[in-house]
């Protein structure tokens, strides 16, 4: 397995609300190779690799750590479990699919009418979620309240594989930013710099940007740089047109989401790094979503940020993909950004 830390991190069950497992495992990789370390009342995991430099200038760097996923709703009659979503889920992905619920992750399997028992009209629409429900194995509401109740998380059950240079698996996004934080982490730890930097692994991203303003409150940055996973879109079945990016042509570079237009100066360096290190990168040519960038540009007096993401077929659903050398030109671009420190104000 070439990529052991991204396998170990996808397969934690962490959507948001519930990232303390995901925390745990990142505590654990970076205890000894920071110069301090915490977690804030949010349950943001943020740590500093001081620089050596007099009134050194700060940078920071962000992934979000939890994934989209669901939570219980109701315990019906039959001891089936009703559900609602946790971040953009589309309800179609998710017929059949196998879950495992709460706290002792009990396994589970989402279901829906057989199509047989459908009209041709249902047949073309996206189920309503009060329509899905989990089997866990309870035949009745008693059996199920004794194990499970309203409220508990429900995550996608798939295991990590890599198939040539593609890897498969739930929550790249954004535990593909996670890894990539560990790794410039790791190469810093024969090196000082002149500045300080700042991890900042941060939660419920998906159901708001909740954490990250949080996280730099107590920071206070100069200047920020999110690491994302963002949708490809290159799927046979959407107009090239559509395509926001593609697998296998680079690290996505941002300049502009919903909610921001990115700063025109950590862009550049974004851009020209990637130039003079022969690091192939996409532009992301649609505008949809957003990143924990929008949320550090209203904090404070406003935090300048650049955001880089490694590009996923089938985003927030129970199996997303991507090319594992972009997100190794990811790993690569960003550690060269945090040494060079270019990204901070003069």
């Amino acid at each position: 397995m070439k990529f052991e830390l991204l396998k170990k991190l996808s397969e934690i069950p962490g959507i948001s609300g519930f990232e303390e497992p995901v925390a745990d495992f990142i505590e654990e990789e970076i205890k000894g190779k920071v110069d301090n370390y915490w977690r804030d009342s949010v349950g943001n995991l943020i740590a500093l690799k001081k620089g050596k430099g007099e009134n050194t200038k700060k940078l920071m760097l962000l992934a979000h750590m939890d994934e989209v996923g669901l939570m219980i709703s109701k315990i019906n009659k039959d001891g089936t479990l009703g559900i609602t979503r946790v971040g953009g889920v589309d309800p179609r992905v998710l017929i059949g699919k196998k879950v495992l619920v709460g706290k002792d992750l009990l396994e589970g399997v989402i279901g829906f009418k057989a199509i047989h028992l459908q009209s041709d009209d249902s047949l073309f629409k996206a189920p309503d979620y009060k329509n899905l429900s989990i089997y866990a194995g309870f035949n009745s509401k008693e059996e199920a309240s004794g194990k499970v109740k309203v409220g508990d998380p429900v995550y996608f059950n798939t295991q990590y594989e890599e198939v040539g240079h593609y890897a498969l698996g739930k929550a790249f996004d954004d535990r593909s930013g996670c890894v990539v934080l560990l790794e410039v982490l790791k190469a810093l730890e024969d090196i000082s710099l002149e500045h300080d930097v700042y991890f900042s692994w941060v939660v419920q991203e998906e159901v708001g940007l909740r954490g990250s303003g949080v996280a730099a409150s107590q920071v206070v940055p100069d200047a920020a740089i999110v690491f994302e996973n963002t949708t490809a879109g290159d799927n046979p079945e959407i107009p090239e047109s559509r395509w926001a990016t593609r697998l296998g042509e680079g690290p996505a570079l941002t300049f502009a989401h919903g909610g921001l237009v990115l700063n025109r100066r950590i862009f550049d360096v974004i851009k020209a790094t990637a130039e003079r290190h022969d690091i192939p990168y996409q532009y992301k040519a649609r505008l949809a979503g957003g990143t924990d960038a929008a949320r550090l540009a209203r904090v404070l007096s406003g935090i300048p940020s650049g955001v880089i993401s490694t590009p996923s077929r089938y985003i927030h659903s129970p199996v997303s993909m991507i090319d594992t050398r972009d997100f190794s030109a990811v790993i690569e671009l960003a550690k060269i950004l945090v040494i060079e420190g270019k990204v901070l104000p003069e």
